[in-house]
């Protein structure tokens, strides 16, 4: 039975493991938004379970949007009608796969790229406020060690860059991808304020400059390397943590085989390894 899993980054709670095994299930068996899902009592036995724990997963799905709890009727894949979360895209994005939350940060590369370009040739004295006050929230939560606080203004500093462009298609576009990213974030991965959160505090500062400068390039320069500078990070982390991991086995080739960009592409951020920084490296 799934009590919870320890691992070298921690213990992670059973619910968040079957949560995760939840996604992969409907994936597994190619289930669209809509679709009926196997009831709790088949989940827990499918999963190796307790039916409570199951509940306590499918609570934490349907806080995510991914999943639907009709009364009476049973479990379904939730109609997700975000731009990126609705048809192919729900089911599409595992949380704990990292091959999708590489790609996932490709394309918030692109995104902010593209905000904060426009940005710097739109924003009104307000939205430039905006801005800046949002960095602001996300140095005083670094400074104090709040990862409330600290992400609280991550995620205010990037979207008020989004509205500052004036399309709302790049709103949604960069709303959507920062859920998607919290999804990770929420099922099984843990951080604090540090690793890449003190460069974040000075990569924002920069933003703000160009944007306020009215400098489009520099913007999306300065976009693009707070970006790929978050990215670094997180890949340093996942590869530390594997490898750490991989000390307490007989081999180190399955872990060599689980870095992206060595050999095999990983499948799974819960699959033997620890998990990775959350939202709190910024970004």
């Amino acid at each position: 039975m799934i009590d919870g899993e320890r691992t070298g980054g921690g213990y992670r709670p059973g619910y968040e493991v079957v949560a995760e095994q939840v996604l992969e299930l409907i994936a597994r068996l190619g289930l669209r938004p809509g679709d009926r899902m196997p009831t709790e009592n088949d989940l827990a036995r499918q999963l190796g379970t307790s039916r409570t724990v199951v509940r306590e997963a499918v609570k934490i799905l349907s806080a995510l949007g991914r999943v639907r709890a009709q009364r009476g009727r049973g479990l379904y894949v939730a109609d997700d009608q975000g731009m990126l979360g609705s048809g192919r895209w729900a089911s599409f994005f595992l949380p704990t796969d990292l091959d999708h939350v590489y790609m996932l940060f490709e394309f918030r590369r692109t995104q902010e790229m593209a905000t904060s370009r426009l940005a710097a040739g739109r924003a009104t004295p307000a939205e430039v406020q905006a801005i800046e006050k949002a960095a602001a929230v996300c140095r005083q939560g670094f400074d104090t060690g709040r990862d409330d606080l600290f992400n609280e203004g991550d995620d205010a500093f990037h979207t008020s860059i989004a509205v500052a462009s004036h399309n709302v298609f790049l709103q949604v576009a960069v709303r959507e991808a920062r859920r998607l990213q919290a999804q990770s974030n929420l099922i099984g991965l843990r951080g604090s304020v540090g690793g890449h959160a003190a460069k974040a505090i000075e990569e924002h500062e920069t933003i703000c400059q160009a944007i306020r400068a009215g400098d489009a390039e520099a913007a999306a320069a300065a976009a693009a390397t707070h970006i790929d500078n978050t990215l670094d990070d997180y890949r340093r982390e996942i590869q530390q943590r594997i490898f750490s991991a991989a000390d307490r086995q007989p081999s180190t080739a399955a872990a060599r085989e689980a870095v992206p960009g060595e050999g095999s592409r990983t499948t799974s951020i819960g699959a033997g390894t620890p998990s990775p920084p959350s939202a709190g490296v910024g970004g």
